[in-house]
């Protein structure tokens, strides 16, 4: 069975891991990133639809770090705030809260129940 995580990665990790991934989107940590100056060493939030053994390696990696689940209350990292200000994240924000903020840039990456 699948299922839907947030990441921050950069987008030669997330290039290495696709081919696992069941669907996927980004989009770059910066909101204002030109498309030329998007390499592999551009970090990037990530939606992975995985299922549970996809979802165990990227969190196994030290190139991805898992947002929380995306309706628990838990604040994100003070690292994924830092690297996601851009699009208005605020510390304190929730992985819903960051859904919702690049998802304004990224339809696909609002959160969706179906």
């Amino acid at each position: 069975m699948n299922s839907r995580a947030y990441y921050l990665t950069t987008l030669g990790a997330w290039k290495e891991h696709a081919g696992r991934f069941a669907h996927s989107h980004w989009v770059t940590a910066d909101p204002l990133a030109e498309p030329g100056e998007v390499g592999n060493g551009t970090r990037v939030l990530t939606l992975v639809e995985t299922d549970e053994g996809g979802h165990w390696a990227l969190e196994s990696n030290i190139g991805f770090e898992a947002l929380p689940v995306v309706l628990a209350a838990s604040p994100v990292s003070a690292g994924v705030t830092a690297a996601l200000a851009g699009y208005g994240v605020k510390p304190g924000a929730t992985t819903l809260d960051v859904a919702e903020a690049v998802g304004r840039l990224h339809p696909l990456m609002r959160h969706r129940v179906f």
